[in-house]
């Protein structure tokens, strides 16, 4: 509960950081960016709406530069991709032959079908993705993807991720219409963000039960 709070308020819970801990903030940011996107049992951390409120805040309070901000998250994310990159490659194979209830294998198995589609491109586009931006860097580890090419795709993938989200909320996170709905904006964020991925996992199930009918 204590973390669905966190999410839906993240923007309060941010200010009350920015007051207790002053330029500590960029540290404790940097931290959940960094584990969200490294370790592959966090992906349920907020992301896309964390940025946005920083941004906001960044505008609003001016305790937080921006660009610091950008660059400061923009190297967590490199280094967390880079991370679960590594994890993947040394435990990735047997992850999928374990029952775990700390890893969703179906998160997985959609992620891999995904990058099966969209190959390289896919660290790219899964940092726009829940579940999908903390699983896609793991399971190129696991698939031994040529790591000169999962960091050019890191480093790209974690710029646009970054900078569009703070660079978003530094504009317009703090016009009244946004300001006042909050918590609505942050519910569309995560609903905007999940939809790729449910709409993999139908087309998936679709296309299983074509070929299963196609079989019989």
């Amino acid at each position: 509960m204590e973390l669905i709070d966190f999410i839906l308020n993240v923007d309060e819970h941010l200010f009350e950081f920015i007051t207790n801990y002053g330029t500590w903030v960029y540290a404790i940011l940097f931290l959940i960016i960094f584990v969200e996107t490294g370790l592959v049992v966090m992906p349920f951390l907020p992301g896309d709406s964390l940025l946005f409120a920083a941004g906001a805040l960044a505008a609003s309070t001016g305790a937080m530069n921006p660009i610091t901000l950008i660059i400061l998250l923009f190297i967590a994310a490199v280094l967390g991709d880079t991370l679960n990159y590594h994890i993947g490659k040394y435990i990735g194979p047997r992850v999928f032959e374990l029952e775990s209830k700390l890893i969703n294998k179906q998160h997985l198995i959609a992620t891999q079908h995904f990058f099966e589609k969209h190959g390289g491109k896919t660290i790219i586009f899964a940092r726009f993705i829940p579940f999908a931006r903390t699983f896609a860097p793991f399971i190129a580890g696991a698939g031994s993807m040529n790591y000169k090419y999962f960091l050019t795709y890191n480093v790209i993938g974690a710029f646009c991720w970054i900078t569009s989200f703070v660079v978003l909320g530094y504009l317009f996170g703090n016009a009244p219409i946004i300001k006042d709905n909050f918590t609505h904006l942050i519910f569309g964020i995560i609903i905007i963000s999940v939809l790729p991925g449910i709409f993999g996992i139908i087309k998936q199930r679709i296309g299983k039960k074509k070929l299963k009918s196609s079989s019989d």
